[in-house]
């Protein structure tokens, strides 16, 4: 019989556009503090693994796992790093699990993108070396090639990309977590700074700066340590090619094939009616309404009208980023599936505050890399 998994334990430095007074280590250190007293565990004695999200580019240093133990406990522990988002590093923790050698893991993932200075050259090195980084351009308008596709495609509205934006940051306004809420109009938004036509500034999230830690354990763990687990029903992961040449530009397959697994090994026949709300990536406003089709919780071509109708608002049939997403919290490097995931968490402990949603019982959480990839992951996860 398959072991059930659950978050047991959960913690976080708050997401913040710039955080001088602060290092990466004392960030992940005051989220694993936190982690540790939710869960009522001691690192030191309880924990069998340790898992980080960190991507070697970004850190500036490399084997990035030898940088973490000291802040999470972990001395003499096994522990190592996925070159992932955060939702892929819960699928390895979660793997680690089911094994059976394991009860009780630690997932870390931090972002300190205000330290880097260079973003796009750091992004160029995961372009093609041949036929692609040669050409010196800035990756974002790989996005904005993608996003003038997928709207010929499916006919949506550049409105809909533009009230995405307006209902994320305004979920945000209430979301102590994180500061990049606002007021917004969709005119605000179309008529903001070109970026990479026809995306604008305001389309595009802001990096931010924070960390998060969630502990995980089995369930005959699980059910000693708290009364409220969350358990993991399906997780999945997927990878289209690399080749801008030959991917999909108008719809996300990354997205369909992660959602696919997460729903097959949930056992969840129909998301729509099964899942009552999700925290999905929307590092650019066209990306939130791609992956809410690509993901089955509406047919391609209807995300757009189902948000300027206000199906994805907070009190709409399908809420989607009550956190305010990284539209509103920020985009933090390969934290960002755990700034996610860590919205539903809260939501389905009903610990979510001013943005608490009524009756939920199941969440989706989906990740995807960034530009210029085409890597994804999503999980369920119920109460």
């Amino acid at each position: 019989m398959i072991r059930q998994v659950a978050i047991v334990g959960v913690g976080w430095s708050p997401f913040r556009s710039i955080t001088p007074s602060i290092s990466y280590k004392e960030m992940m250190y005051e989220a694993a503090v936190q982690a540790y007293r939710d869960a009522g565990i001691d690192p030191r004695r309880d924990v069998d693994s340790f898992v980080t999200v960190a991507e070697d580019f970004c850190e500036g240093t490399s084997i990035f796992d030898e940088y973490v133990p000291d802040q999470l406990g972990a001395l003499h522990r096994p522990m190592h790093t996925i070159t992932g988002d955060g939702i892929h590093g819960l699928a390895a923790s979660v793997m680690q699990i089911l094994t059976g050698r394991f009860d009780v893991v630690v997932l870390e993932g931090h972002s300190k993108a205000s330290n880097i200075l260079t973003m796009p050259y750091i992004t160029a090195f995961a372009m093609d070396p041949v036929f692609n980084r040669p050409l010196a351009a800035n990756p974002v308008f790989i996005a904005g090639m993608e996003m003038q596709r997928y709207l010929a495609e499916t006919g949506t509205p550049l409105d809909a990309c533009g009230q995405v934006v307006v209902k994320n940051r305004g979920n945000a306004l209430i979301n102590p977590l994180v500061e990049f809420g606002a007021e917004l109009t969709v005119d605000d938004v179309l008529l903001s700074e070109p970026v990479a036509e026809p995306l604008t500034r305001l389309q595009c999230a802001d990096h931010a700066d924070g960390a998060v830690v969630m502990v995980l354990a089995a369930e005959e763990v699980a059910k000693t340590l708290t009364d409220t687990p969350i358990w993991v029903r399906g997780i999945g992961w997927a990878n289209d090619t690399f080749w801008m040449e030959s991917r999909t530009w108008g719809q996300a397959g990354y997205a369909y094939l992660a959602g696919q697994m997460a729903y097959r090994t949930a056992g969840i026949k129909s998301p729509r009616s099964e899942i009552d709300f999700a925290e999905i990536d929307d590092v650019y406003a066209y990306k939130e309404l791609q992956h809410l089709e690509a993901l089955g919780l509406c047919r391609p071509g209807e995300a757009g009208m189902w948000t300027l109708e206000g199906g994805t608002d907070l009190d709409g049939e399908f809420p989607v980023n009550p956190s305010g997403g990284s539209l509103g919290g920020g985009h933090m490097l390969d934290c960002t599936g755990l700034a996610r995931t860590l919205e539903v968490v809260l939501q389905l402990r009903g610990k979510a505050g001013q943005r608490q949603l009524e009756d939920v019982e199941t969440g989706l959480a989906f990740c995807w890399r960034g530009v210029p990839t085409t890597g994804g992951a999503a999980v369920i996860l119920s109460n």
